[in-house]
């Protein structure tokens, strides 16, 4: 992953940097305010992408891969440095920006369901590493003991169910609990979806809130309901679901009622063989009985366990340490989101390799991180290699050990003929010195898997 030269600036970015450049989107990274003194070494535009990069990879330092993306030697004592004066409001912005929906109603129609974007939410918990510098600063619960005894951070996220593609994702740096964390992810809820969540959302607080943000973006929840709440019922509707009201109370007042929500309360049994079948109940906006089946609504609340198995792929295939590696909050926080990021380039990746028979869960998530790791550090250097070696011979990384004189010449005579603008680097690789077929398999597994050309690397 070589630094670009002035040759290579007019194309687009290819590997890892292309495919972050596609997450991220036109808007690019954010910026921070101007500072007096000396510009930093390292730009954001450099520092960010090379985080990211970091959070995928099973080994090696913060240095190590900056350096193998942009050839730039940084210690990792300035790293350290520069992470902790970074703002946490560039990370916000940026999860902001790179975060959005992805799949696409004709590609992916596992990840729609009658036309309606299927989204979850729900959260999970970090374990923090235990340094001075976070025990001052977190108070740990009295259960935490043993091997269980770190000091946890509390993550939210608003997910694409279909493509395991990260919509949002909220950090608690400050000891907010899910619950907090959660409603502030209702403001990014994209239009024409529909929300789901389990027991921690079934409650008639947060069902207003769900509700407000819904018809905002002309969205509808799908909530599994508390065991605590009695709604009551209004009528029963044509297919046996039940129109129920939910009464909203003065905070200070319970026996003062401010207002009535009404939503269709869904009673499902559920079970296996051998086991002992239990009751769901589902409370939901989408109040017609024809337009929403109910036994299609169970089935889809069902699809939301696919939330748990991306928490999965981010805390065990990822990063795969029990611990976060950050030494503060701050950087765990950081650490956090590059997680987040990481696994939003890998959403797209998974996505691209789908095609129309293969939804894009069924790639295996591990898989996917073992080959695009492999190809973005081998395949993309060599795709580099190529052009160069098509725009001036005598750059070419591999001459031909037995070519007789005449030939080389008569080559280079050839490529430099043909020019830079209409030379296929692909279909010079012989006179570059590589055996073609070397260079057809490794484009057949391209094509298989769907990876573009432009994000070797």
């Amino acid at each position: 992953m070589s630094t670009p030269s002035s040759s290579d600036r007019g194309r687009s970015p290819t590997g890892f940097l292309g495919a972050w450049k596609e997450v991220v989107g036109p808007r690019g990274v954010p910026s921070v305010a101007p500072r007096r003194g000396r510009k930093p070494r390292v730009p954001l535009t450099k520092l960010l992408p090379a985080l990211t990069w970091h959070a995928m990879q099973e080994t090696g330092t913060l240095a190590e891969h900056l350096f193998q993306l942009f050839r730039e030697p940084l210690a990792n004592s300035s790293w350290s440095d520069r992470r902790l004066r970074l703002p946490w409001e560039i990370f916000a912005e940026l999860m902001r920006r790179a975060l959005r929906p992805r799949a696409s109603a004709r590609q992916h129609r596992d990840a729609f369901w009658r036309g309606w974007r299927v989204v979850a939410l729900d959260g999970t918990q970090f374990s923090l590493i235990n340094t001075p510098q976070i025990t001052d600063s977190v108070t740990k619960a009295v259960t935490r003991r043993g091997r269980a005894a770190f000091a946890k951070m509390t993550t939210a996220v608003l997910l694409e169910v279909g493509l395991h593609n990260p919509l949002a994702a909220a950090i608690g740096r400050r000891g907010e609990s899910e619950w907090a964390l959660a409603q502030r992810l209702l403001a990014q809820l994209p239009k024409h979806a529909v929300l789901l969540g389990d027991r921690l959302y079934g409650v008639i607080a947060f069902v207003r809130a769900a509700q407000l943000a819904c018809r905002r973006v002309g969205s509808h929840f799908l909530l599994r309901a508390s065991r605590t709440v009695k709604p009551r019922i209004l009528r029963r509707l044509s297919d046996g679901t039940r129109l129920v009201g939910l009464a909203v109370r003065a905070p200070h007042h319970p026996s003062r009622v401010m207002e009535w929500l009404e939503v269709r309360e869904i009673r499902v049994r559920v079970g296996r063989k051998g086991h002992r079948a239990h009751e769901l109940r589902l409370w939901t906006s989408l109040i017609d009985p024809v337009a929403a089946p109910a036994l299609e609504l169970a089935r889809v609340y069902a699809s939301r366990w696919e939330h748990e198995l991306y928490f999965r792929e981010l805390k065990r295939q990822l990063r795969r340490t029990a611990v976060l590696q950050s030494h503060t909050v701050e950087t765990g926080a950081q650490e956090i989101a590059a997680l987040v990021l990481a696994s939003a380039v890998l959403a797209t990746e998974r996505a691209r390799a789908a095609t129309g028979t293969i939804p894009p869960l069924r790639i295996s998530f591990g898989q996917l991180l073992d080959i695009v790791r492999g190809m973005w550090l081998v395949l993309g250097p060599l795709r580099r290699h190529l052009y160069r070696s098509a725009e001036d011979p005598r750059r070419a990384p591999w001459p031909r050990p037995h070519a007789p004189q005449s030939d080389r010449a008569a080559t280079a005579a050839h490529l430099s003929a043909r020019g830079a603008a209409t030379c296929d680097p692909l279909a010079s690789a012989h006179e570059a010195g590589i055996d073609r077929t070397t260079v057809g398999s490794s484009t057949r597994l391209t094509r298989r898997l769907g990876i573009s050309e432009r994000h070797w690397g």
